[in-house]
C-alpha cells in the first residue's frame, strides 16, 4: 500500500543551503522509490487557513517512507532543511485503491468506535483539577475487514 510524506512548510527563510538540499534529495529518495507529487506551487485554500506550502513524496510502502528517512543518506541533507525552514513532517500510509469511505463509517460505526471521542472520567483528586483531554483507540483492519482496537493512547489522566 503507497504511503506518503508530508510536508507543510509554514516559515522559510531563504537561505543557500536550502537550494543544496533540493539538489541533493532525489538521490536519497531513488533506492526507496521515492517520488515527489506535489512540490510547492500553488494552492487554492477552501477551509481555515494554511499558512505556507506543501510538500507530498509518494513510496510504495510506509516502510519505504520510514526507511529513506531514517536513512544516512537523508539524516546527511536534512539540517539543510531544518535549519531554515520551519514546518511539520507527517508519513502517513495511503488506501487501497478500493477504499471505500462508506463502508469504513459502517464498520466503525458497528465497533461503536464514537465512544472512543468521549472523554473517560478519572478519579479526581481533591486537592488537582482534571485537564481537559480525551482518549483515542487506534483502530487497525484486520485481515477479515472488521476494525479492531489494537492500541489506546490517551492522556485523559493528565492534571494541572
Amino acid at each position: 500500500m503507497s504511503a506518503y510524506a508530508l510536508a507543510h512548510l509554514r516559515q522559510i527563510d531563504r537561505h543557500p543551503e536550502l537550494l543544496e538540499y533540493m539538489e541533493r534529495i532525489q538521490p536519497t529518495l531513488d533506492p526507496f522509490l521515492g517520488r515527489f507529487l506535489v512540490h510547492g506551487g500553488d494552492s487554492d485554500v477552501r477551509e481555515g487557513a494554511y499558512p505556507g506550502t506543501l510538500v507530498i513524496i509518494e513510496f510504495p510502502s510506509l516502510a519505504d517512507a520510514r526507511s529513506w528517512y531514517d536513512s544516512s543518506a537523508y539524516q546527511q541533507i536534512l539540517p539543510l532543511r531544518t535549519r531554515h525552514i520551519k514546518g511539520d513532517v507527517i508519513l502517513v500510509e495511503g488506501v487501497e485503491p478500493s477504499h471505500d469511505s462508506a463502508k469504513m463509517a459502517a464498520e466503525l460505526r458497528a465497533a461503536n468506535w464514537m465512544t472512543a471521542l468521549y472523554p473517560r472520567q478519572p478519579p479526581v483528586s481533591p486537592t488537582r483539577k482534571r485537564a481537559d483531554a480525551f482518549c483515542l483507540d487506534t483502530l487497525h483492519v484486520d485481515p477479515g475487514g472488521t476494525f479492531v482496537v489494537a492500541e489506546h493512547h490517551c492522556n485523559c489522566w493528565s492534571y494541572l
